[in-house]
Formats: C-alpha cells, sequence, structure tokens
C-alpha cells in the first residue's frame, strides 16, 4: 500500500508533506474504530519482544526516533503503528521558528535526508500541555531536550536544566541533544569538559528527585575513536543512563544524488549512515565492556539493517528516515525478524 502512495508523497516537499500527514494522522484517529484497524494491521503483541533497558520495560526495542513528532502533537496516532517507544523533541525552553526555509531536502537516489531545521518548536510550556493529555499511560515517551538558538553556550546549562524540570512529570527518559549540526555552536557542547559539567548537572538534578529518569546523550556519528573514548569516560563518570548512536552526519561521502542537493547544509540521515552509525555502536559498545545501554540509530530501512545494529550491541532501536522510505510497515517487519533471531 505505501509503495503506492509513496511516489505521490515524494512529488511534494518534504516538510509540506510532514504536516499534511500529521493532520491526515490526526484526522483520520477520530474516525471510531480507526485505532483499532491499524493496531491490528501493524502492531506485534508478543512477550518475547518485551525489552527491559535503564529499569524501564518496553513492549517491543523499536522506536520513533526524535524530530518526526517534534512538539508532541501525535505521539498517540504513531503509537498504533506498532512502535514501542516515542521520542518528542528535540524541545528548547521557548519557541523558535528554526532555520529559514527551504530546510528539509529529499535525497531520493541515496535513500536520505538533509535537514536544517535548527530546532524549530513550540516551546516546552506547549509540549507540557500536550502530554498532560496522553492517551495510552503504557506508552513509553522519551523527551529530547535542547537549547534556544539564541542561548549562548556558557548559559546552555540553563536551558536543558528548565526543560528537564518542565518535563520530569511528563516523559519516561531524557535525551540530552548536544549533537545537531543546525544550531551554531551546539556540537562545541559535546567537548569533554563542557559536556561533562552539563550532564553532571543534570544528573544531580535527577537524584535529587524522589524517582529519577534515566538521561541519555546524543552523539553525533561524526566523533572520532579519542572521541568516543571521552564519551564512554564521560558515560561512566556522570553515572547517566546512555547513549543514543547517532545523530545525523555532516559527511557527504559516496552520494549519488545532484549536486543542488548533496551540498545543501545541515546533517544528513539514512541509508548513508548505515554503516557508520553502526560502527559507532560496536566500538562504544566493546570499548566500554557493555558499560551501559545504546540505542542504536541511523540509517535502518530494513530488519536486517535493525538487527545488525542490536548485535553490534544496542539494546534499542530507532528510525526515522527509513520511517519515511519504506512506510509504517517496517516497524512490523524488524518486530517480526527480531522474534525469529529471539526464538
Amino acid at each position: 500500500m505505501y509503495k503506492l502512495i509513496k511516489p505521490i508523497f515524494f512529488k511534494f516537499d518534504p516538510e509540506k508533506i510532514h504536516h499534511s500527514v500529521v493532520n491526515a494522522l490526526k484526522t483520520g484517529n477520530r474516525i471510531p474504530g480507526t485505532a483499532s484497524v491499524l493496531k491490528s494491521m501493524f502492531c506485534i503483541n508478543d512477550k518475547r519482544l518485551e525489552t527491559e533497558v535503564f529499569g524501564i520495560k518496553f513492549k517491543n526495542p523499536v522506536g520513533l526516533a526524535a524530530g518526526f513528532d517534534k512538539d508532541a502533537k501525535m505521539y498517540d496516532e504513531l503509537s498504533n503503528y506498532g512502535f514501542g517507544f516515542i521520542e518528542v523533541g528535540t524541545i528548547t525552553p521557548v519557541a523558535q521558528a528554526g532555520n529559514d526555509k527551504p530546510r528539509m531536502f529529499r535525497l531520493v537516489n541515496d535513500e536520505a535526508l538533509i535537514n536544517r531545521m535548527g530546532f524549530n518548536n513550540d516551546g516546552v510550556d506547549a509540549m507540557v500541555e500536550r502530554l498532560k493529555n496522553r492517551k495510552d499511560k503504557n506508552l513509553i515517551v522519551g523527551g529530547n531536550i535542547g537549547k534556544n538558538k539564541v542561548t549562548p553556550n556558557d548559559k546552555a546549562e540553563e536551558d536543558y536544566v528548565i526543560c528537564f524540570e518542565k518535563l520530569f512529570e511528563y516523559v519516561n527518559y531524557f535525551v540530552v541533544n548536544v549533537s545537531s549540526p543546525n544550531t551554531p555552536g551546539l556540537r562545541d557542547l559535546q567537548e569533554k569538559e563542557p559536556l561533562k559539567k552539563l550532564l553532571n548537572r543534570l544528573q544531580k538534578l535527577n537524584d535529587s528527585k524522589n524517582a529519577p529518569k534515566p538521561i541519555l546523550l546524543k552523539i553525533a556519528p561524526d566523533l572520532t575513536n579519542e572521541q568516543l573514548d571521552d564519551i564512554i569516560e564521560i558515560v561512566t563518570e556522570t553515572k547517566i543512563a546512555g547513549v543514543i548512536a547517532t545523530n545525523t552526519t555532516i559527511g557527504r561521502n559516496n552520494l549519488t544524488s545532484s549536486k543542488r542537493l548533496t551540498e545543501q547544509m545541515g546533517g544528513l540521515s539514512g541509508k548513508p549512515l548505515t554503516q557508520r552509525s553502526t560502527e559507532v555502536i560496536r566500538y562504544l559498545s566493546e570499548k566500554s565492556g557493555k558499560a551501559f545501554p545504546i540505542i542504536g540509530v541511523g540509517g535502518i530501512h530494513s530488519a536486517e539493517d535493525a538487527l545488525e545494529k542490536l548485535e553490534a550491541g544496542a539494546s534499542l532501536v530507532q528510525i526515522y528516515t527509513g520511517f519515511i522510505f519504506e512506510g509504517p510497515g517496517l516497524v512490523k517487519r524488524i518486530n517480526k525478524k527480531i522474534l525469529e533471531y529471539r526464538s
């Protein structure tokens, strides 16, 4: 079914069609019985898929990565497609428009996207109001947090703390995003000392809560092995729950699409990232002695891609660009392959 309608979707601007799909999902789910039909088509309910990671039990290990539901507008509707968890955001303390349009580009030949969205979002207060109305209280929702573009790096901690405090009651885990290439200077926060300082502050705040929430760090695929060694050290020292590997890349290796597309500024996601993200997962897992959980994301376009990341050391996986190129049936295919692997 998706193969029939994908060519139509791909005739339109990626950002515009995304918003159209969002509206269609929300409208369609208001029709009685729609949610039940979708769940029967896409969801696999099998105890063997249950996965417990950093103290949370996931009904299956396949999640939706941050960026698709930036403002927590459709997590309930998306849960009908079989996801074991959904990550919302990246969210910032204050609403911001993001970068100028056009800011998302579809590289069909490479099965990839380039985006320079720039953390466009409605602000954390608006997200909190939407999460208060969560229909499925058992749905695992992660909160991906960042800083506003106008916030200087020496004040960045305050932005992360604001988002952490306001979202604390409404999400199951947190993701600290310092690896997006689309906010000027943000990746500087991946440097060892500022990153350690930021994570220590959030973890100290977390430890003061009656029931602390897992905090994860989302890293770029462009880090060197020496920088990955620093990440292992930082995660161990700060005692955060784990790592999400990886975000989008600023690399442009081996692309076949037109220069008009490949030379666009922004983060590249999709198939060109498959191998590198798996390499990062394997390096972190092996070098740390599997000391912390890893969520694997980047270039998952098939069940085999997902399994490869799990075998490399990931405990969970997430999809985004693969969801766009392969359709919602990808989630079910991955879960079926995991069942085969585990049986």
